[in-house]
């Protein structure tokens, strides 16, 4: 993700983890970050970099993410979920992304049941609506926690199903990556406007 020219100025309220010199983390705090997302394969991306994630800041999964990108097939999950041990040779070898053999592996078991997910529920966002539904989020501007009931049944459901790298700590963060949760804090631009969004509906 690079900054575009038509980047917001520096000067806005942001969330303190975005307020920073880095125009990347800015981006994507300000086009990204919090959207309610029903787009699958961007569900299934953010998944597979959030278990990334795990242990290091999210600066090291953005400056990487293009290379991701290229390395598990713009995150296709049928793409991913069929990659076989040469595959994960290739990624291993990659310099451009976190080279994590476990988490490789995952990526590519979560993809299976990714998949499995959709079959069952139509699609991955259909899934996280059930789990909405049970435990509605608060949609009140606050600091962004690191766990929620909404994300702990999730990632105990994920678990359960076999996905690894799922805590509810990664779930969590997944969550209010994608829109589903929402996590800018007090005071931050996108807390106040909400930028004309719509929040995260299980009835779209």
């Amino acid at each position: 993700m690079q900054a575009t020219d038509d980047a917001l100025p520096r000067s806005l309220p942001r969330c303190a983890w975005a307020s920073g010199p880095d125009a990347r983390m800015r981006e994507y705090h300000d086009r990204e970050w919090g959207t309610p997302s029903r787009d699958e394969r961007h569900l299934f991306e953010m998944l597979i970099l959030e278990g990334f994630q795990a242990g290091l800041s999210w600066k090291t999964i953005l400056d990487k993410r293009e290379a991701f990108r290229r390395a598990f097939s713009g995150f296709d999950p049928a793409r991913v979920a069929a990659f076989t041990d040469d595959d994960a040779q290739r990624i291993m070898a990659d310099p451009g992304i976190v080279r994590n053999r476990l988490k490789i592996r995952a990526a590519v078991l979560n993809a299976q049941i990714f998949l499995e997910i959709q079959k069952e529920f139509g699609s991955f966002a259909a899934y996280l609506d059930a789990f909405v539904k049970m435990y509605p989020p608060s949609l009140a501007p606050a600091p962004v926690p690191v766990t929620t009931e909404l994300g702990d049944a999730l990632s105990r459901d994920l678990v359960r199903r076999g996905m690894r790298f799922a805590g509810p700590v990664v779930i969590c963060s997944f969550l209010h990556a994608v829109g589903v949760l929402f996590g800018h804090e007090p005071g931050c631009f996108r807390a106040t406007t909400n930028e004309g969004e719509q929040p995260w509906t299980s009835d779209p």
